[in-house]
């Protein structure tokens, strides 16, 4: 879709009210191609600037070309004419502010260098062939199967299941340490390992941890320094394009990490851009996020909001992507995140409310579901704000999803400690359930929680080597089948050990050792299995889609409960959180009939101990204390184990 305002007064004028979504097409760098010549138009906002040129490759990195300001915006501008293309050149902007000098990179530019090189690439990004119409056919059609306007498409009626990656340190050239950035692998590599094997393992969308340019690795890309270019370290703007393109033609969906928090005090970026505070709060209570060392963006401020909506539509409108991942949401709710009294300021109300992180949200929502109602966009918030996830036209942030933070690290808490006292700590288990539909949730498995001491999931298990194995399975079986959608972290699939490491590939060595081939295999199964079974996806968000069967078995470590689907089919699902074998466990069932097992975590090729029950389980009744018959049938419970289970109807699907 095209703007009508690349070139007009109104594209200045809506800049500065906070509602130029198309932003990018007016400032920054574009070619314009004549008979015999090519015309470049430069315009960059720098309100406060008493001069600005253009430095570069094709003029000069001293002096330049000085550049005219429209007094009313803000907004320098230059026209240059060159007889050759300039795409692939470099340049950036030279600002003087009371006589101090700036070198800054282009806020808009399309392509940057990397790394250690900061300057902007001229770039043409409007060529690429794209080839994945029936994959936007097929997301078009889940999402309008069941929501209403535009504004209200919070729903999502299919399985998600996200494999979170890190492209820098999922694989790289010949296995080497990306150290010095010398051996990534590129967008179209990445592409091409990637597709089919997530196909094969499952999942359904891949998230990238944040791929917008950015100088420091170790930030993992969250010190965003070029808001329009994808980075660098893995190829050109249409090698990323291909990738988004590769995904989709194998029918997997591409969610990016979206930073519209805060952004590094690199020299050259947005910092204090035109020689003082511009794209940050000006304000000293809001300015600057300590820990973190970054700026917080002035979301109040409508040029500043003309630039973060733009930049999350262009995503979206250029890339072809499915949704973004918003970070960091709560430091953008409260005025007093991570600050000590006497360091903030109350709103107008007294409150610690970003009254206008609030606006700025539901506008961003707003603004991506007018035009891209299959879009999912993802809220990383930490604390219980209420109706992250409800549409704003119903007084909510607008966002379709929020990942359950809280359900994380209480099951991490759970699974790290000797079954001998989980018994007083089953409400782990049954507590989520209190406001699992509260909100619309992912449960994630995500980067955070595999690094910096915290261990990777396989060893936040108790027990033995194989205790962990089987416990991990039970864990994995159990998450999948809660109602909510789904992620997990690159390597976890493989259970590797080692904490995540952004400057080495993953240990796919360890697909030599049995148990860890044993568990990739049981992930691909557990995942599939998911996606053939519409009980454990179609009713994510009330509680039709699910019923509790036995939550007071504390002592043994148990919770057994039922997934449901629309057309009132349903699964059961028993997890055994003890080191024990439980022989003869007994379910209660409301209908009397057969039964038979159609999933296990236990099957040998999974690693487990060959507790497997019949396919043939007939209920039997008894007499409850209340004179009540109750159906019930018994079965074998693997230690650290998990079955699920179906009453005989019709074909059953099993992988």
């Amino acid at each position: 879709m095209e703007s009508k305002m690349k070139n007009t007064d109104l594209a200045a004028y809506y800049f500065h009210q906070g509602t130029n979504y198309y932003s990018y097409e007016y400032l920054g760098c574009h070619e314009v191609k004549k008979e015999d010549t090519f015309e470049y138009t430069f315009r960059v906002w720098a309100p406060n600037a008493d001069s600005v040129m253009l430095v570069s490759d094709f003029t000069s990195w001293d002096n330049g070309l000085q550049m005219r300001k429209n007094i009313e915006s803000g907004i320098w501008e230059l026209v240059f004419v060159s007889s050759e293309s300039l795409i692939g050149k470099c340049y950036k902007y030279k600002i003087w502010n009371r006589g101090n000098c700036y070198y800054k990179a282009d806020p808009y530019a399309f392509h940057s260098e990397t790394l250690m090189n900061t300057a902007s690439i001229v770039c043409n990004i409007d060529d690429f062939k794209w080839n994945d119409a029936k994959w936007f056919e097929y997301v078009k059609s889940i999402f309008h199967k069941n929501s209403g306007t535009i504004f209200e498409n919070y729903y999502y009626s299919a399985p998600l299941n996200i494999y979170e990656i890190n492209l820098g340190s999922w694989k790289t050239r010949d296995g080497k340490s990306n150290v010095g950035g010398k051996n990534y692998l590129n967008y179209r590599d990445i592409a091409d390992e990637l597709a089919p094997y997530l196909k094969r393992m499952g999942y359904t969308h891949v998230e990238l941890m944040p791929i917008m340019e950015h100088p420091y690795d170790g930030s993992w890309g969250y010190q965003v320094g070029g808001y329009y270019a994808p980075t660098s370290r893995f190829g050109e703007p249409k090698d990323f394009m291909y990738f988004v393109n590769k995904l989709h033609e194998a029918g997997i969906g591409v969610i990016l990490d979206w930073v519209p928090a805060h952004f590094p005090k690199d020299a050259h970026g947005l910092y204090e851009f035109d020689g003082q505070p511009l794209y940050e709060y000006q304000g000293y209570d809001r300015m600057e996020h300590k820990v973190w060392g970054t700026r917080f963006f002035d979301l109040g401020r409508e040029e500043i909001q003309s630039f973060l909506v733009s930049n999350a539509l262009f995503w979206f409108r250029k890339y072809h992507i499915d949704g973004l991942r918003v970070d960091a949401v709560a430091s953008m709710l409260y005025l007093d995140f991570d600050r000590d009294p006497g360091e903030w300021i109350p709103n107008d109300e007294g409150e610690n409310k970003n009254k206008e992180a609030i606006a700025f949200l539901k506008k961003l929502n707003s603004a991506i579901f007018k035009e891209f109602g299959y879009a999912l966009m993802i809220a990383e918030e930490s604390t219980d704000w209420p109706m992250i996830t409800k549409p704003v036209s119903q007084g909510g942030l607008g966002f379709n999803y929020k990942w359950n933070m809280g359900w994380a690290n209480d099951m991490y808490e759970y699974v790290e400690s000797d079954p001998i006292y989980r018994k007083y700590m089953h409400d782990k288990l049954t507590f989520p359930m209190m406001y699992a539909f509260n909100e619309n949730y992912i449960y994630p498995i995500s980067h955070d929680e595999v690094v910096h001491g915290k261990k990777s999931l396989i060893n936040k298990m108790y027990g033995s080597y194989d205790e962990k194995f089987s416990l991990m399975r039970a864990f994995m079986t159990y998450m999948i089948a809660m109602p909510g959608k789904k992620m997990t972290f690159m390597g976890t699939e493989f259970a590797q050990f080692r904490e995540w490491d952004y400057e080495n590939q993953l240990e796919w060595f360890m697909l030599d050792y049995p148990r860890h081939k044993e568990m990739q295999r049981f992930i691909a199964d557990l995942n599939n299995f998911y996606l053939a079974n519409k009980q454990l996806w179609e009713i994510d968000n009330s509680w039709d889609g699910y019923e509790w069967i036995e939550t007071n078995e504390s002592n043994w470590n148990i919770i057994s409960f039922k997934r449901k689907a629309i057309d009132k089919s349903e699964l059961i699902i028993v997890v055994n959180f003890s080191p024990v074998t439980r022989d003869n466990y007994t379910v209660k069932v409301k209908e009397p009939g057969k039964y038979e097992e159609i999933f296990t975590t236990d099957e040998f090729c999974y690693g487990g101990k060959g507790v497997i029950n019949s396919k043939n389980i007939k209920s039997a009744q008894y007499q409850e204390q209340s004179g009540e018959k109750q159906n019930y049938f018994n079965i074998d419970l693997p230690a650290n184990g998990a079955v699920i289970l179906r009453k005989v109807s019709g074909k059953v699907r099993r992988v």
